[in-house]
Formats: structure tokens, sequence, C-alpha cells
């Protein structure tokens, strides 16, 4: 492993991880709208610690859904990081049990897009464990910071932080769609699949029902299509400079 190599990965690793840290303070801002106290929330990053199942919890919360409602939009969105670990397992090769869930427990989005990337075995490691440290102190410390700001704001700027949880996952979903993303046909068709379903649901559902059932539309949507005889696919293009996170 080349001392280039090795500060190329923590330059990458490190940068990603601040960026997608700061945004934690966003959390901690949904989190005050949703009610919760700042031990709460700062509880969730340092437990959870994945961004769209803490923003989902949050939201369905602060729209008045049940508890239950919110966990299970939690967990749905929280199952993706199963199909990483599986992925990762035999690349990082994590060894104890102590090991084990402390890796288990950084498997996120970025970690897991930083791991894949390295050329080998040795900086997919230090990539994912700098990666992954960098998130998680950055992300509480942030969480911290915007949940007590939040709670320093008066009534008519704390009403205003109502659209933070959608503007999230707009900022999330928002990369996916564009042509040059990987799959972006089939990411369009999720997201308006789920989207109408969602829409469809608002106006008789209780809160958090609308997750549960798009996640069912999500699926179905995403289903890739059958293969015309003779029909030759496309390669997907590259991915863009900071595409391709969530």
């Amino acid at each position: 492993m080349s001392s280039l190599a090795r500060s190329a990965t923590l330059r990458d690793a490190i940068g990603l991880g601040l960026a997608v840290g700061l945004y934690g303070a966003a959390f901690g801002a949904a989190a005050d709208a949703a009610g919760l106290d700042v031990w709460q929330a700062m509880a969730m990053s340092v437990l959870m610690f994945t961004g769209a199942s803490q923003f989902a919890l949050v939201g369905v919360l602060g729209a008045g859904g049940s508890a239950p409602a919110a966990i299970g939009s939690a967990l749905l969105l929280g199952t993706r990081n199963t199909v990483y670990g599986v992925r990762l397992v035999p690349l990082l090769r994590p060894r104890g049990a102590p090991v084990r869930a402390a890796t288990a427990h950084w498997v996120i989005d970025e970690t897991t897009a930083l791991a894949l990337a390295a050329p080998d075995r040795r900086l997919a490691r230090l990539a994912f464990v700098a990666g992954g440290a960098t998130i998680y102190l950055t992300w509480n410390a942030t969480t911290v910071a915007g949940a007590l700001g939040a709670a320093a704001l008066g009534e008519t700027a704390r009403a205003g932080l109502d659209a933070v949880v959608p503007a999230a996952f707009l900022a999330l979903l928002w990369p996916r769609l564009r042509r040059s993303f990987p799959g972006a046909e089939v990411q369009r068709r999720v997201a308006l699949g789920g989207a109408v379903v969602a829409l469809a649901l608002t106006p008789v559902a209780p809160p958090g029902v609308q997750v549960l059932a798009a996640a069912v539309a999500v699926v179905l949507a995403g289903r890739p299509g059958r293969r015309r005889p003779g029909r030759r696919d496309a390669p997907d293009p590259e991915p863009g400079p900071g595409e391709g996170r969530s």
C-alpha cells in the first residue's frame, strides 16, 4: 500500500465524512421540531446512526403518527444496511464479536461506498474506518448543535422547521434521479411510484401509514423489466463527481 494511495484514501474518506456529518444539524433541528428533547436526539444519533431512518422516525412523529408507525418506517429504510453488511463482510473480514458489532454499527451508505470504491482490501478497511469515524463524530456533534440551536429559536421560526425533513429527503433523492446516475430510469420509476401512493393516502390514512404503503409500491416499481429478445442493454454511465452518495 503506497503512501500516495493511503493519503488519497484518507483524503476522500475524511472529506466525505465531514460533508455528510455536518448534515446532522438538520436532523437535530428536525428532532426538536418533532418534540424530542436534546438528549433524545443525541441518543438516536449515537445508537441508530443511520440518517434516513432517523429522519423517517422524527418525520412520522412530527406529523402526529404513532410510535409503531414511526419505528416501522425507520426499520424499513434501515433494512438496506443489512444488504450492505452482507457485501462488506468478505471485504473487511472483522474478527471477534466486539469488532463485528462495532463494524456493523458503522455500515451506512457512505462507508459502504468508500470501502467498495477502494482498490484493495487494506485500503477498503482504511476508507471504512476513517470515513465511519469522521461521519460518526461529526454527525453526533452537529446533532447537538442543531437541536440546541432549534430550541433557542422562537415559535414562529421553529414552525418553519417542519420543512426540514422533506427537504432533507429531497436532497438525498435528487442526485439519484439525474441521467448520469447508474440506473436513473429505475430510480425515477421508484420515486414516482412511492410519491403517488403516499400522496393518495395522505388525506385518508394516519401519519406514517403512507410511508409503509409506499415502500410496497417502491418494491413493485423497482422490479427490473423483462428483456426483449435480441435486445442488448447499454452499459450504465459512470457517476459524476459526488454522485452516488446518500
